[in-house]
């Protein structure tokens, strides 16, 4: 269950190329479907397809996981989310993005009103309309990218639950949606998995965001250990730091632990493709505590091996469970 389609934090190794996005902004920007002819839902399911199949060299991989008449289903949610994002983190100026957020939101509305223009709502429409999925999710992810705008620090872990009740639990929800399971039990574990995924992501990346300008560390926890706002400018880490990191990495464990239940409740091999990605979030916070939570220094990764090992135990687990 992937949580945000973020080049800055996922499981797989490969590369965002913010040149490519750039030119099918030019190619499918505001200015240019305001006067072009939408394309056949054919043509906007290619472009779906490519577009998830060449962002993530784990995507494959996942969709092998996925029957196959859930293939293009998921290709284009996931453009959805991979173009709300990339206007958020690929525009290089929050104003130029809010505006262009908006008129993404605007797409959203006609889509759901039945005029649907971008490749990517014209190829979104029919998956909407077959699996009953409500505009929620989708404004919730836009409203999340918008935030990312204007918010870069957080007071509270309150503060940053709710960024990822909209950044990230959505997209959980879209999921549970195409798998025919939302139900509010499954939308429970799954906001756990989701929410618990992203702050591993999160403490992952402390040094990458910094760099970016952005802290995921709420003030008020990094105050409560003793760590101070301007150590944050020169990467100190300290005994406040390590007991810090301990904590949220805890804290993130028990959201991974407290969602896995659900994949018990899904369908066939969907049950291996969820137990993958809450897994991989365990397996990023095991690497964590293995470089002593030193994150300013370097950053944890789950190596190839690892995810070989995770996709290897997750079909385990699968098969013994229709065993029993």
């Amino acid at each position: 269950m992937p949580v945000r389609y973020d080049s800055r934090r996922s499981l797989d190794t490969g590369v965002t190329e913010p040149r490519l996005f750039a030119t099918d902004l030019q190619r499918y920007g505001p200015e240019a479907i305001l006067h072009a002819v939408p394309p056949d839902r054919a043509a906007a399911e290619a472009y779906c397809r490519q577009l998830a199949t060449s962002h993530y060299e784990n995507f494959p991989i996942v969709s092998w996981l996925l029957p196959k008449e859930l293939h293009q289903h998921f290709y284009n949610v996931y453009a959805y989310c991979r173009w709300a994002d990339d206007l958020g983190d690929e525009v290089g100026d929050p104003a130029k993005s809010l505006e262009l957020l908006a008129w993404w939101r605007g797409e959203l509305v006609a889509c759901y009103s039945g005029h649907a223009r971008h490749p990517v709502f014209v190829a979104l429409k029919p998956t909407i309309d077959e699996f009953s999925i409500p505009p929620e999710p989708f404004h919730d992810l836009i409203s999340a990218f918008e935030q990312d705008q204007t918010v870069l620090e957080y007071d509270t872990f309150e503060q940053l639950r709710d960024y990822c009740r909209r950044s990230a639990d959505p997209v959980g929800r879209l999921v549970l949606h195409l798998c025919r399971a939302h139900t509010q039990q499954n939308v429970h574990w799954s906001d756990s998995i989701c929410t618990g995924l992203q702050l591993a992501n999160f403490w992952q990346d402390v040094a990458r965001d910094f760099s970016i300008g952005r802290i995921y560390l709420p003030r008020e926890d990094y105050e409560r250990y003793g760590y101070r706002r301007e150590d944050f400018d020169t990467h100190v880490t300290n005994p406040a730091f390590l007991e810090l990191m301990k904590f949220e990495v805890s804290r993130a464990r028990t959201f991974l632990n407290d969602g896995l239940p659900l994949v018990g409740h899904l369908p066939g091999r969907l049950q291996v493709d969820i137990d993958l990605f809450a897994r991989g979030g365990l397996c990023i916070l095991e690497r964590i505590e293995a470089i002593g939570c030193r994150v300013w220094e370097t950053r944890p990764k789950v190596t190839k091996w690892d995810a070989i090992k995770l996709l290897c135990g997750s079909l385990w687990r699968h098969m013994r469970s229709r065993r029993v």
